[in-house]
C-alpha cells in the first residue's frame, strides 16, 4: 500500500490492524455546536470491527460526542516525504453504558496502558467519571503504508 493517495479499506485490514498497533495514541475529532472541530489526542484499542477509547464524562468531547456522535480519528507515521503515512477512520461513536459492555474494554485498556491508567484511576477499577466509547467506521482511508 505504498503511495501518496488515500485508499479505501476496512478496518479489518491486516496491515490496518499492524499499523495500528504499534501507536500508543491517536486523534479523536469531534464537532462543536459552532461546526468547530476539536481534535484532542487518545488513548486506544484497536479491533477489526472497531475502536475502543475511555474519556472523562465531563469534557468538550463527549459533550460534542452526545450532540452529534461523528467522529473523524486519525493515526500517522513520520515527519518527512515517503516516510508519511497513515490512517483515517470517519464514523460514529456508541457510549458503552452497561458494564457487561463495557468492562471487557476497560480490561483490555488496563492491559494496554499499565501501570499509568492505574496510576491515574488510583488502581484497577474504572472511576465513576469515566465513559467507555466504541467507534464505528463509516469510512476507512490509509496512505503511505
Amino acid at each position: 500500500m505504498r503511495g501518496r493517495r488515500s485508499i479505501p479499506v476496512t478496518l479489518a485490514d491486516p496491515a490496518i490492524q499492524r499499523f495500528l498497533s504499534t501507536k500508543e495514541v491517536v486523534i479523536l475529532a469531534t464537532l462543536q455546536a459552532n461546526g468547530a472541530p476539536l481534535a484532542m489526542p487518545m488513548w486506544f484499542l484497536a479491533d477489526p470491527t472497531c475502536l475502543y477509547m475511555i474519556s472523562v464524562a465531563q469534557t468538550q468531547k463527549i459533550h460534542n460526542l452526545r450532540r452529534d456522535p461523528r467522529v473523524c480519528v486519525v493515526a500517522e507515521q513520520g515527519t518527512r516525504g515517503a516516510a508519511i503515512g497513515g490512517v483515517t477512520i470517519q464514523g460514529h461513536v456508541v457510549f458503552l453504558e452497561r458494564p457487561a459492555d463495557s468492562q471487557p474494554v476497560v480490561e483490555r485498556l488496563l492491559h494496554k496502558y499499565a501501570p499509568d491508567l492505574e496510576r491515574l484511576w488510583g488502581g484497577t477499577t474504572m472511576p465513576p467519571n469515566r465513559v467507555v466509547l466504541r467507534i464505528v467506521p463509516e469510512a476507512v482511508h490509509s496512505w503511505g503504508l
